[in-house]
């Protein structure tokens, strides 16, 4: 029990002694007090967890700072993955935002609508099942709603969802080497 004491005693007045100036080296490394606070404290409890194991003539305020050195270490390392996974992300986000200026200045909306992308559109939709051709037709080319197309053939909104969907798969697939906007209005609408 006396060793307990003895260890509590020396760990409050280690803490009490050297806590602020310990936070103080810890900052300006990380450059935030909350996360050297915490530094701070884990290195504390790692002390004390590990202090059995501590060479008795140790220079504990030097092996508790270099604990501290340690994690401030190890969080900084993983602010610089941080940082460079997000340069990498602002870096592709950038390339996407390029290309879709460079594709938008290039597009001529009467091209859109040449006679050879619509024949590609009535070859595509030719292939179609009858029924989810005349949906498609209804919902893109005379602006129905699912629920009046649901209605006129006496099916769900779902069952409209899905020939849809059927329909703009085969569309994307006839159309992938064409014009990535006709797969935009095609897609939404107009």
């Amino acid at each position: 029990m006396q060793s307990f004491n003895t260890d509590i005693q020396l760990f409050n007045t280690l803490f009490s002694k050297y806590q602020k100036r310990f936070i103080h080296f810890a900052v300006s490394y990380v450059c935030d007090i909350s996360v050297a606070e915490d530094i701070v404290m884990e290195s504390f409890l790692y002390y004390w967890e590990n202090r059995f194991s501590i060479d008795k003539d140790a220079n504990l305020p030097a092996y508790i700072l270099t604990v501290i050195k340690n994690r401030s270490l190890n969080y900084l390392r993983n602010q610089a993955i941080h940082a460079k996974a997000e340069d990498h992300i602002r870096l592709h986000q950038d390339r996407v935002l390029q290309a879709n200026l460079i594709s938008l200045e290039a597009c001529d909306p009467q091209e859109l609508f040449s006679s050879e992308a619509e024949g590609i559109v009535k070859d595509a939709l030719a292939k179609l099942p009858e029924l989810t051709r005349e949906i498609f037709v209804k919902s893109r080319f005379e602006n129905r709603s699912y629920k009046e197309i649901a209605l006129n053939f006496n099916i769900s909104e779902r069952t409209v969802e899905s020939h849809i969907s059927k329909a703009l798969k085969v569309l994307r697939l006839a159309l992938k080497d064409y014009l990535p906007a006709l797969l935009i209005w095609l897609s939404h609408g107009i």
